[in-house]
């Protein structure tokens, strides 16, 4: 059997943690390896325990959930940043930055523990919602004189499979719009991150927004 998913939980709301700590030790192959209140006490704490996924709190007092983002830079451990929908100023910046992905506040046990599994294995989470509210973003900015993927060709079902992926959407979906099975939509996305060299779907996704590729007519 593979080891429990070590978590650390970051939130300086204590009913918070004590819920997600509830949530991950009643639960088969996960467990809290620590907890911090602050960022500072985090980036305190985290290094020494290492864990697998941390998920973070974007506002809190004495270090933001960007700044332990930073400050973990370069580390094994994969941050899932916790936000709600007034906060999207944000997600771009902690992508930037290196996390793993994006979790509503609000979202249900069942998603807490797919994104966990999900960036644990490598893979990134994106809220749907968040997602869109980052598309949207996007769509009142101005095009830009040319476009990131100019000097790689791409194909127009690969352009297709890009958009959806931007705008969040699940492999399941994908195939089921676009008449694929969910194994060759994977064989495209192994394909394009080589293609595009980046490592999973939210940094394909980060990519597509800022080349502007959803302004695109293709």
């Amino acid at each position: 059997m593979s080891a429990p998913i070590a978590v650390f939980l970051v939130d300086d709301d204590a009913d918070f943690r004590r819920i997600y700590t509830r949530l991950f030790t009643g639960t088969e192959g996960y467990r809290v390896v620590g907890e911090a209140g602050t960022g500072s006490e985090a980036l305190r704490l985290m290094p020494r325990l290492a864990p697998d996924v941390a998920l973070v709190d974007v506002q809190m007092p004495d270090g933001s959930g960007l700044d332990v983002v930073r400050g973990m830079a370069g580390s094994a451990t994969r941050i899932i940043m916790l936000t709600t929908f007034d906060l999207d100023e944000y997600v771009t910046e902690a992508l930037q930055h290196g996390a793993a992905g994006f979790l509503l506040k609000n979202a249900t046990s069942a998603e807490v523990l797919a994104a966990v599994r999900a960036v644990h294995a490598g893979h990134s989470s994106l809220a749907p919602e968040v997602t869109a509210r980052l598309v949207d973003q996007y769509r009142g900015a101005p095009r830009p004189q040319r476009h990131a993927f100019a000097d790689t060709r791409l194909s127009d079902r690969e352009v297709q499979l890009i958009r959806l992926i931007a705008q969040g959407w699940s492999n399941q979906r994908i195939a089921n719009e676009l008449h694929l099975s969910t194994e060759t939509v994977k064989t495209y996305l192994r394909r394009l991150f080589i293609k595009l060299d980046v490592n999973d779907r939210t940094q394909l996704a980060v990519l597509a927004h800022e080349a502007g590729l959803l302004h695109q007519s293709r």
